[in-house]
């Protein structure tokens, strides 16, 4: 851009000269008077040049995705579902981090979406809802998607996500670790969130598409909110026939495999939490997945 406004200056001094030069001359006058108005607004159409945003919205074959650099596509990493990266050492290789010190993006997406965490190893990445962004490293050009469900972890970055998969250990509000067979131990495991991180639950009792909790006053739904959500996108491992939405009194709750889905008040909107999972004892309220079964029909 420098040597554009470079060779503007050169080219509209030189035109000006030579306009004097000519001035006797009527006809040569508004000949490089044409010359001169022409140079001038090319040279505006130049230095008013608006660079690409850093994070703009593409259309690949999984749809619409976030992208950085280049147009190549970014991705989320569920063991990320707390707000801190958990990819270091040969990860971070394979999956580079996004980061942009002053973000500009595009048409379709909101800046205030966007934060910055600092990582374990002291570098700065930039989030999304939440989720800290990267690139793939086998991803050779604009519209790959080639990271999409890597390790059933990784997963594109889109803008309107309503279910997003999470991976951690599970953590009761009686403080004890627990396993996706709710026994007592160690190990991560993976569970549906919202689009921001929070754990979404079933209710043992209900019945396929049959809230049975909630009251009609919704005198209870502060202590075990409804997920009131219609359903956008998902992850491309889910099948969007098994997902439905039910009338509760008034409200719309979504469901999964005609389980309805709910948060746990006690987990306070805080990412990655789910003490739910020990109230009032383990599986009462347990998290979901695809390879949660069927809600039976009574």
């Amino acid at each position: 851009m420098a040597e554009n406004r470079f060779n503007c200056s050169v080219f509209t001094f030189q035109t000006q000269l030579i306009t004097m030069k000519f001035a006797t001359t009527s006809a040569r006058y508004i000949t490089w008077a044409v010359l001169l108005a022409a140079g001038t607004l090319a040279c505006q159409k130049d230095d008013n040049t608006t660079p690409a945003p850093d994070v703009s919205l593409a259309t690949t074959s999984l749809g619409t995705v976030l992208t950085g650099d280049g147009g190549k596509t970014l991705y989320v990493f569920s063991p990320d579902v707390d707000g801190n990266s958990a990819c270091s050492g040969q990860c971070k290789t394979n999956w580079p981090v996004f980061f942009k010190e002053t973000l500009t993006v595009g048409n379709g997406l909101k800046a205030s979406d966007f934060t910055t965490i600092t990582r374990a190893d002291g570098d700065k990445q930039t989030a999304y809802k939440g989720w800290p962004l990267y690139y793939f490293a086998n991803d050779a050009q604009a519209g790959d998607v080639k990271g999409e469900n890597v390790n059933e972890r990784w997963f594109v970055a889109k803008p309107n996500y309503t279910i997003l998969i999470a991976a951690g250990q599970l953590k009761g509000l009686d403080g004890k670790n627990y396993t996706s067979d709710y026994k007592e131990a160690t190990g991560n495991t993976l569970y549906f969130t919202d689009s921001t991180g929070r754990t979404l639950y079933a209710f043992a009792p209900d019945k396929k598409n049959n809230n049975t909790y909630t009251k009609a006053d919704l005198s209870n739904n502060a202590t075990w909110p409804l997920f009131e959500a219609s359903l956008t996108e998902i992850p491309s491992t889910l099948n969007k026939a098994d997902f439905n939405v039910i009338d509760v009194f008034g409200r719309k709750q979504l469901t999964y495999k005609g389980w309805p889905l709910y948060y746990f008040g006690s987990d306070q909107n805080q990412r990655g939490s789910t003490k739910g999972v020990s109230v009032p004892r383990p599986g009462v309220w347990p998290i979901v997945y695809k390879t949660t079964p069927e809600a039976p029909l009574n």
